[in-house]
């Protein structure tokens, strides 16, 4: 004989609320927690951010312009920027190309693809810069054949977006493969039965699809490139004017004992790093609400 219904209710609630109370942890346990983690935000994050703050506006608001309008600064500022403008679309056709590969296709060589992506993690940014010092430098393995030609790449903006490029290879492509792999094949393969053609299936279909990640991915590729500090210090030759960028800029204003200064520049490189915690924010934000939309609508 079945136990009635009220019962049967009954005991699913008394062994849900079992459940969660063993994977509720004691409000005491719950604040401690939630107060180290704040102490650690505070002390190794809020206070050293402000202080830049606080340093770059020590001589008033008038030098702090003037720190960062100053010539040498401002070509800093020039450099950074056009790097990362050359850097970040080139990693992005290269991680949606490898995304696609490795996420639609099982062909030999997938997972040493995926390893060479994985590659710049576990390099140090110095010794990337070594490699590019090797190959292309006056000494190096081109370097005749390059200064035969008259072609400068180390101690010159080709060299420095070489080795940008280099420590941000993996941030597009690592945003997007999980992305691709989740969403699968099953949409590009309707599209093409209905006769869309490859392009068109990529730009109306998998585009579309992946677009939070790629996104994503951007913006941590564009905040790496324009703080990449080991790389560039080893390829740039800190030529004052013309191949110092932001964080280059930041050191030797440092090291010149001008700290005023330094933290100008090094304010405005918080402010890019804030403006991209920023977008991050809002684009997991988004993310959320499409998603929840999407499960009301398939309700």
């Amino acid at each position: 004989m079945s136990a009635p219904p009220s019962t049967t209710r009954r005991n699913q609630s008394q062994t849900h609320r079992q459940s969660r109370r063993g994977t509720e942890e004691s409000p005491l346990v719950k604040w401690l927690l939630i107060t180290v983690a704040l102490s650690f935000c505070t002390v190794f994050l809020l206070l050293p951010l402000a202080n830049v703050f606080v340093q770059a506006l020590a001589k008033g608001w008038s030098f702090y312009v003037q720190s960062l309008t100053h010539p040498d600064s401002w070509a800093a500022i020039r450099l950074t920027l056009l790097v990362a403008a050359i850097s970040v679309p080139i990693n992005v056709v290269f991680g949606i190309a490898a995304a696609w590969c490795i996420a639609k296709f099982n062909f030999r060589g997938k997972s040493l693809l995926v390893t060479l992506i994985d590659l710049p993690f576990s390099v140090s940014p110095v010794v990337a810069g070594l490699m590019f010092v090797v190959l292309f430098g006056a000494q190096g393995f081109f370097g005749p054949w390059l200064e035969a030609h008259n072609i400068k790449i180390i101690f010159a903006v080709p060299g420095i977006v070489l080795a940008t490029v280099f420590v941000t290879f993996p941030f597009v492509a690592r945003e997007l493969i999980p992305v691709m792999q989740a969403t699968g094949t099953e949409q590009e393969q309707a599209a093409l039965t209905l006769g869309a053609s490859g392009w068109q299936t990529f730009w109306r279909v998998t585009l579309p699809s992946v677009k939070w990640g790629l996104i994503y991915g951007i913006i941590l590729c564009n905040a790496r490139a324009m703080g990449e500090f080991g790389a560039v210090s080893v390829v740039s030759g800190h030529i004052t004017g013309l191949t110092d960028t932001m964080p280059l800029r930041v050191e030797k204003l440092y090291q010149e004992y001008n700290a005023p200064a330094a933290f100008a520049v090094a304010s405005l490189l918080a402010v890019l790093a804030l403006v991209t915690l920023g977008l991050k924010t809002l684009l997991e934000w988004k993310q959320a609400r499409a998603y929840e939309r999407a499960l009301r609508d398939s309700r």
